[in-house]
């Protein structure tokens, strides 16, 4: 692969990731991860493994109604058949039992990735945040 199939094959994993999460389209969501995966600064402990962050997110997920992650351009830095992203997101979620209540959160990915056969799978994934907002109708 050419380094801009590589870039752009990255990007399309951050895109379906974020698009998994807001479709609520789990598969898909799954689907970006490598099966050993690490997940850091998404609670107070790191999870590991892809089934079991999945799970996770599901419910995380069951106090929102409807969610948009917003990702920025993707940093990538690319290393043979392993890379690094950094990805800037806004991310608003909201409520399910107040749809007029809207947690808005500014973060970073630090994303690091490695090629398998099935193509680019996250195999680590850090969450940095910058600030949240609650904002009541």
């Amino acid at each position: 692969m050419s380094e801009l199939a590589d870039r752009l094959a990255i990007q399309d994993v951050m895109t379906r990731y974020a698009a998994g999460v807001d479709d609520r389209d789990m598969a898909q969501y799954r689907a970006c991860f490598a099966d050993d995966v690490e997940i850091v600064g998404f609670g107070s402990e790191s999870v590991h493994g892809a089934d079991v962050w999945v799970a996770d997110v599901v419910q995380k997920l069951s106090v929102f109604g409807a969610t948009q992650h917003m990702l920025g351009p993707q940093l990538v830095t690319l290393n043979g058949d392993k890379a690094s992203a950094r990805t800037d997101v806004q991310a608003l979620h909201y409520m399910k039992d107040d749809p007029e209540t809207t947690l808005t959160l500014w973060a970073t990915y630090f994303t690091d990735l490695r090629r398998e056969s099935a193509g680019w799978k996250i195999s680590r994934h850090e969450l940095v945040r910058r600030g949240t907002r609650i904002q009541k109708g």
